[in-house]
């Protein structure tokens, strides 16, 4: 199987731009997921978010974790268990409006830092929606705008942390799933590796490197490009040693954007492959779909909402 795509993004400014800009096609078509280097974000900012999330942990959720673990007998464990995640979480939102000032246990340092990684984020998610615009011949600017609702994008973050795991063959620390979303950016645990993506059937290793950001596409790209690019099924394996940090920030449309396949790809691909049209709908009704369905496959999802249009159509914006 070819090597997990990783983009150096220093290459886009040279001669390599060409052949960047290819491996970066491939990667949406082929993988769903890439990793990028040299982004822009600094290493030793990124080793600050790093620090600080650990320390959180440590300070402030361990313990919570262990007890949890003791409440729900998960120790000794003697069957699979189906309905919940080895995992120790909190959320952050930054669009349309932050919520972090709200949330409890966060030093001023770490609240200060994960601000600013944060618009770090949202810019580098907005370069690279605008080089996957090119990469579709769609005019730059267009997945940024098909994102916006009256208040703009919605962007937020999920903090987590996979502590070691007396029995990794009988709980996931994540469940496989697709994400819903629009673009997802993950700065994983440079050490502990456990991200996993299916592809052509088979689990492939999603490898920890340092310093890099993690690249995957949601659901709704899969929508909008009319499945010329799709969301991948991806998990966590837990782990026994080690506790693996994840921050994943979704780069997502807002609540009220309407989505639906750009009209240029529509017509190209069912012109050239007689390709069903992916639905039209709004990015709320399908992230309420999607929270009750969230660790089943996404077909159905999808045959919903087009099921939804038929009987109650939607004007685009």
């Amino acid at each position: 199987m070819a090597n997990f795509p990783v983009i150096n993004m220093e290459n886009l400014n040279g001669e390599e731009r060409a052949a960047t800009m290819d491996q970066i096609k491939d990667a949406c078509e082929n993988w769903g997921f890439f990793e990028v280097m040299n982004h822009g974000i600094p290493h030793d900012f990124m080793d600050t978010v790093e620090r600080l999330t650990k320390e959180h942990y440590k300070k402030c959720m361990e313990q919570r974790f262990k007890e949890l673990v003791a409440s729900k007998a998960l120790e000794g464990l003697q069957a699979e268990v189906t309905d919940m995640d080895w995992e120790s979480t909190f959320h952050l939102r930054h669009l349309p409006q932050s919520n972090i000032a709200e949330i409890p246990d966060l030093s001023v340092e770490y609240r200060k830092v994960m601000k600013e990684f944060a618009l770090k984020l949202e810019k580098l998610a907005e370069e690279l929606l605008d080089l996957l615009c090119e990469n579709l011949g769609l005019e730059k600017g267009y997945l940024k705008k098909a994102f916006y609702g009256e208040k703009g994008p919605t962007f937020g973050t999920k903090v987590a942390n996979y502590p070691p795991c007396p029995a990794p063959e009988k709980i996931k620390g994540l469940r496989a799933h697709t994400d819903a979303g629009g673009i997802i950016l993950l700065l994983q645990d440079p050490q502990v590796g456990g991200l996993q993506l299916l592809k052509d059937g088979a689990w492939v290793d999603v490898p920890p490197l340092r310093h890099s950001i993690v690249i995957n596409l949601g659901d709704q790209l899969e929508v909008i490009t009319n499945g010329k690019y799709k969301s991948v099924e991806h998990r966590v394996i837990a782990q026994t040693d080690g506790t693996r940090m994840s921050i994943a920030s979704f780069y997502n449309p807002g609540s009220d954007a309407v989505i639906y396949p750009a009209p240029v790809l529509t017509e190209e691909q069912v012109a050239e492959e007689k390709k069903k049209v992916y639905p039209k709908f709004v990015f709320e009704d399908y992230m309420k779909l999607y929270a009750a369905l969230k660790f089943q496959a996404k077909e159905p999802r999808f045959e919903a909402m087009k099921a939804r249009e038929a009987t109650t159509p939607i004007a685009t914006a």
